[in-house]
């Protein structure tokens, strides 16, 4: 909330409305004349947010991606830009807490993984049909998983067998082929994180919707984006310092200054993380990283 500089009198977006503790704090900084949009592509988060829209006029929610960030802007707020944007990416408590959802693996459970439970093809479908060679790029590529090339094979050879639908299936084929060596880490966590990644695009929504949080931002309104691993974190400082330095000349060109041209964002402190306290009280935050950022005039 600091880092977002709210306005009482402003309008603002929260991107991933997750079940709303963001919203809700936002909109308790909010004059009655202030303004948020919600964002969501999980059927059971927009559910939530639409309680929260009948109770609170200044609240609106739209069931969409934040890859669609602009065009929701748009058809709420018209050619007004938003004084704030917060993105908390990546899975939300109540969807690894959900056995049913299929993103989790310490209870047994479909494998879905889908933001959008409504659309697109669960898990299983990809795991069972993709390519050894695919399935061990998306596990080195965005889970950064050493074994990679063996579980990919190991999959290939279970699924002749028998199709693999079921979480704890998939996360024990897993352990079975690379054991135990992080303790307190169980084994598929890196394979479980990249295959929900690929399915949900949710690398390529996040570099779309950077795009658009510049296109929709007012001068001096703030972009505070909350990561969970390296891969979004990643994105987010290089898009930000990229926004904030501008274009760049080639270094032996003979200029004494490198031109403002280009700039849109001025970075606001440095990387925020979790205190001991808060990661006492919600062990989830120990790897969050929470980047802001302001649009210039």
């Amino acid at each position: 909330m600091a880092g977002l500089s709210i306005k009482p009198e402003g309008s603002y977006v929260d991107a991933t409305f997750g079940r709303g503790g963001h919203s809700r704090a936002i909109l308790a900084r909010l004059a009655s004349s202030g303004r948020l949009l919600g964002l969501d592509r999980d059927p059971e988060a927009v559910a939530a947010g639409r309680e929260l829209a009948a109770a609170d006029p200044r609240f609106s929610i739209v069931h969409a991606p934040f890859s669609s960030l602009a065009s929701c802007w748009r058809a709420f707020a018209g050619a007004s830009r938003a004084q704030g944007i917060l993105m908390d990416l990546g899975v939300s408590s109540p969807q690894l807490d959900q056995p049913e959802r299929g993103f989790g693996f310490m209870r047994d459970g479909p494998l879905d993984m889908r933001m959008d439970s409504g659309n697109g093809a669960p898990a299983s479908e990809w795991v069972n049909t993709a390519e050894e060679r695919e399935l061990a790029h998306v596990f080195w590529t965005y889970g950064e998983e050493r074994h990679a090339r063996r579980i990919a094979k190991r999959i290939v050879q279970a699924r002749e067998q028998a199709p693999l639908m079921r979480t704890t299936q998939l996360a024990d084929l897993i352990a079975s082929v690379i054991g135990r060596r992080e303790p307190g880490k169980h084994p598929a966590t890196r394979c479980f994180q990249a295959i929900r990644i690929h399915i949900n695009r949710e690398l390529d929504e996040l570099r779309e919707a950077l795009d658009q949080a510049v296109e929709i931002l007012a001068p001096d309104g703030r972009l505070a984006v909350i990561s969970f691993h390296s891969l979004e974190d990643r994105i987010v400082k290089r898009f930000m310092r990229e926004q904030a330095r501008g274009e760049q000349l080639p270094r032996n060109l003979p200029v004494r200054e490198q031109p403002a041209a280009g700039r849109t964002l001025r970075l606001v402190g440095k990387a925020a993380h979790a205190s001991e306290s808060e990661v006492a009280r919600n062990p989830r935050a120990r790897s969050a990283v929470l980047r802001v950022a302001e649009r210039l005039p």
